[in-house]
């Protein structure tokens, strides 16, 4: 698949980088747009996934508002972005009840015991609409560390175990199934729903089926999407909430780092200056190798050839043994000083960078690939790093 980065000049912005490409950003955005009007759903940022506001102008003119998942995502939300902000919070603690109320229109509950136990503090706003997790009992995700319907998952309750009079005071629910998904994937988890946790309906208003979908994906059946959702809101007269995190920022985000030194051990070598395990920790924990211009990246599971010619393993500058983030062929080896722009790391980067070994922070810089123009949005500095610390 081409990239609009590959038109890009990575010696513009300081490295290490995120650059964000607002033209497909916002090509995102207006296919999410059309998928709520066209199906009559919300749509919502999860900030999980995302949470950029130096973007957030640009969001808020498409989706409906934003999904967190604790206090300081939904302040976040009331206070950079627009429109909803709809809380999950699966550790709820009484200290916070009052201020999440304040940011939130909806906060949804991870299990009966939460609302038992908290109900009259929830009850004192009543504009703000209280919901519960439910596990709808059907697993698509490979990855246990990704899945939140498996065995002996803490998050939701079993659908299995409620009854409609369990959800008295409640007015929806929320499930949740899928990371990184196609249709297919959406299209079981739904009919799940609709089996497992059909009984339920009649006892709520709304349903928020969650994220993990990959609506913006190039080849993505959008208008089996439309006609699904549609359908199901037909059949039960559920308000509906989608919450992509992925889909919102998928093929508009980049990293780009800079080769600091060259060696070699059985194979060649490369030390950057962007950190697997500080800017893209999912590369180790999922794991999986991003893609780079460039370069062909090799399987994480098969050694390579010692001293094979073009091949050469990339790891960042911590000294963390493990801080791999690729073994990739080159048809020519970056050299020390040279740039290299990885692809598709605008989500879960961002969110989950740290500064690990006094590793910086990646600078954030915002790219139009229609008009080219470039805007350096924040660089980090020393005082991030000492300022988490004490």
């Amino acid at each position: 698949m081409s990239s609009a980065f590959e038109q890009f000049d990575p010696v513009r912005v300081p490295s290490p980088c995120h650059v964000l490409d607002l033209a497909r950003l916002e090509d995102n955005l207006k296919l999410l747009r059309r998928v709520a009007d066209a199906a009559d759903v919300e749509v919502l940022l999860a900030l999980k996934a995302f949470s950029c506001f130096a973007v957030s102008d640009l969001i808020n003119q498409y989706l409906n508002g934003t999904a967190a998942s604790g206090l300081y995502e939904a302040r976040l939300g009331k206070k950079r972005f627009g429109g909803q902000v709809h809380a999950y919070v699966p550790g709820l603690k009484e200290a916070e009840i009052a201020d999440l109320l304040r940011f939130s229109d909806h906060l949804i509950l991870n299990s009966l015991g939460q609302w038992q136990r908290f109900r009259d503090l929830l009850e004192q706003k009543p504009d703000v609409a209280i919901g519960l997790r439910v596990n709808p009992g059907h697993s698509e995700v490979k990855k246990p560390l990704y899945d939140p319907c498996s065995p002996w998952s803490r998050l939701g309750v079993p659908a299995s175990q409620l009854t409609p009079d369990d959800l008295d005071g409640l007015s929806g629910i929320h499930v949740h199934g899928l990371c990184d998904h196609g249709y297919d994937a959406f299209d079981r988890m739904l009919a799940a729903v609709e089996e497992n946790c059909g009984h339920l309906f009649t006892a709520i208003k709304w349903i928020n089926l969650g994220g993990g979908l990959l609506i913006t994906d190039d080849g993505f059946p959008v208008q089996k999407l439309i006609d699904r959702l549609a359908g199901f809101k037909g059949r039960t007269g559920l308000k509906i909430y989608l919450e992509p995190g992925t889909a919102v920022a998928l093929h508009a985000g980049a990293l780009v780092s800079e080769v600091l030194d060259r060696s070699s051990n059985i194979g060649e070598l490369a030390v950057m200056d962007a950190s697997a395990t500080c800017h893209m920790p999912d590369v180790i924990e999922a794991p999986f190798t991003p893609d780079v211009i460039g370069g062909k990246a090799l399987s994480r599971n098969k050694k390579p050839a010692a001293n094979k010619p073009h091949i050469i393993r990339l790891g960042g500058p911590t000294c963390l043994a493990g801080d791999v983030i690729g073994t990739y062929r080159f048809k020519k080896i970056p050299q020390v000083g040279d740039r290299l722009i990885f692809l598709d790391l605008g989500y879960y980067t961002m969110v989950k960078a740290t500064t690990f070994n006094g590793t910086p922070l990646p600078a954030l810089a915002l790219w139009d690939s229609n008009t080219d123009v470039l805007k350096i949005a924040r660089e980090f500095s020393y005082v991030d790093f000492e300022s988490r610390l004490s």
